[in-house]
């Protein structure tokens, strides 16, 4: 079992940039490619960005390219999520999911690949 805590969510005016932290415990040993997904009032959730184990692989969905990036401390078992520019679309709860993974290069942007889920952090971008 792998327990997920994020962290790092709150209130921001549109323009501004925030950091989400998700910090893994318990089964880490285990190599898990990571992910970000969020859900916006009334909509479904969605994916954000993915990284290998590794962190030499990412993938991001075309909303959030070129504005957010994925990184991971693999010494700290923590991902993060830098997030520049934020617009009030931003606004969701922003959860982080682990895969376990026998390759160290792959990584998931189905959320029904995830094995673990975080119980979420919320983001609300301000116009």
């Amino acid at each position: 079992q792998v327990q997920l805590v994020e962290s790092g969510g709150g209130l921001v005016q549109a323009g501004g940039s925030l950091r989400l932290s998700c910090l893994a415990s318990g089964r880490t040993s285990d190599n898990y490619a990571m992910g970000w997904f969020r859900q916006a009032p009334g909509k479904e959730r969605e994916f954000v960005a993915t990284i290998s184990w590794s962190g030499g692989r990412t993938y991001y969905s075309d909303s959030v390219k070129g504005r957010f990036t994925i990184s991971r401390d693999n010494a700290k078992n923590t991902v993060y999520l830098q997030m520049h520019n934020l617009k009030p679309g931003h606004t969701a709860v922003y959860y982080c999911a682990a895969r376990a993974t026998a390759y160290s290069g792959g990584y998931y942007y189905n959320g029904d690949d995830y094995d673990y889920w975080g119980q979420g952090t919320q983001v609300t971008v301000s116009s």
